[in-house]
């Protein structure tokens, strides 16, 4: 804070910067959720430390403007605060995983110019007061709010359009059913924008709740969170032009040179390009929503994806067909989240009961459309 202090004095800048601390108190409010924190306390807990900083600031400006003036001053957005960000992410990663706070020994710690003893126990009250929540279920029901991740690029379970504004909001059947899983949750629905390379990295970091965007059930999804019971199961398919049918109707037809194998990177299609083909060329494309178009447009020569897509890709564009008449792998479509129990169980009643009364059968039905 002395450097913060110091280049406010030298650049003719206030001490209170009321823009600022409220990026700040959003900021800390979003992290502590994806942290599994209280956000309440946790913000409370910032925000006493805005105070304490802003104490210890103008501790300085009042010696500065007494005798003296800072000689230099490190940069406040090179350097300073990039490094008040990750001193930021450190204490949200110990918030609420330690007990048994002593108040003497913080007090001790905690010695800086210009920061009074009331000021220190109102920091260290604050601290105390910051709690994990016992379960990813119960912060949901406390915020009243379910963070639903999703990638918009894959129909039939979620599709979303490019907009002039930014906003997301894609369509399909994961979508219908997320909606579906806030209302018996009793919570409102707020869909966060995911993408395949980031799922799990999102998902470790606390960013959603829940996975819905056609996630594949896979061993390696399994070692970092929970995978719900499946709804769909299917496999992987090669989706051509319709001419090309016979010419790839078996998979050491699509491994040669020269033929190009499109794909969307950082899934389970991919995946198996990577695993199954040896010969032909990769080809990425990273919109998962135009790349049937580039086969059409003869900009590859075929794609291994999910069956399920390929049946809706070929009805919707008919220039382009399913090369076999069976899948190249088993697969299951689930929802994924955290390890919590709670939030599994809830999620796996929730979708038996939905698969038992139709609901999920009427809504694929619809989106295949």
């Amino acid at each position: 804070m002395q450097d913060v202090a110091a280049y406010k004095w030298r650049n003719g800048l206030p001490v209170e910067d009321a823009e600022r601390e409220t990026v700040v108190l959003a900021a800390a409010r979003e992290q502590a959720l994806n942290a599994g924190l209280r956000a309440d306390n946790a913000e409370a807990f910032f925000r006493v430390q805005i105070e304490a900083a802003k104490d210890v600031q103008r501790f300085w400006f009042d010696r500065w403007s007494r005798a003296g003036s800072p000689a230099e001053a490190p940069d406040l957005n090179a350097h300073i605060r990039p490094r008040l960000l990750e001193l930021g992410d450190r204490i949200l990663s110990m918030l609420g995983r330690t007990t048994g706070h002593d108040a003497v020994a913080f007090a001790a710690l905690v010695q800086v110019a210009g920061l009074g003893d009331g000021r220190r126990d109102e920091l260290f009250a604050a601290l105390r007061r910051v709690s994990a929540y016992e379960s990813r279920l119960a912060q949901i029901l406390d915020t009243g709010t379910l963070r639903v991740g999703t990638t918009g690029d894959y129909a039939p379970f979620s599709l979303a359009a490019d907009s002039a504004d930014g906003t997301f909001e894609p369509v399909g059947l994961d979508i219908d059913l997320a909606g579906d899983l806030a209302q018996a949750l009793g919570v409102a629905l707020v869909l966060v924008k995911t993408s395949w390379p980031a799922l799990t990295g999102d998902l470790l970091a606390g960013r959603f709740d829940v996975a819905m965007s056609g996630v594949s059930r896979t061993l390696d999804r399994a070692r970092v969170g929970n995978l719900s019971v499946p709804y769909y199961i299917g496999g992987k398919m090669p989706i051509a032009r319709c001419e090309d049918r016979r010419r790839f109707s078996r998979l050491d037809g699509i491994d040669q040179p020269g033929v190009r194998v499109i794909v969307n990177p950082g899934g389970t299609n991919e995946r198996f390009v990577d695993e199954r083909l040896t010969r032909a060329e990769k080809v990425l494309h990273g919109d998962n929503r135009t790349i049937f178009l580039a086969i059409l447009a003869e900009e590859a020569d075929v794609m291994i994806t999910d069956s399920i897509e390929v049946a809706l890709q070929a009805r919707r564009n008919p220039g382009l067909c399913g090369t076999m008449g069976q899948t190249l792998t088993y697969q299951e479509k689930a929802y994924l989240m955290p390890v919590d129990a709670p939030l599994k169980a809830f999620v796996d009643t929730w979708l038996s009961l939905r698969l038992g009364d139709g609901t999920v059968g009427a809504l694929l039905e619809k989106h295949l459309e």
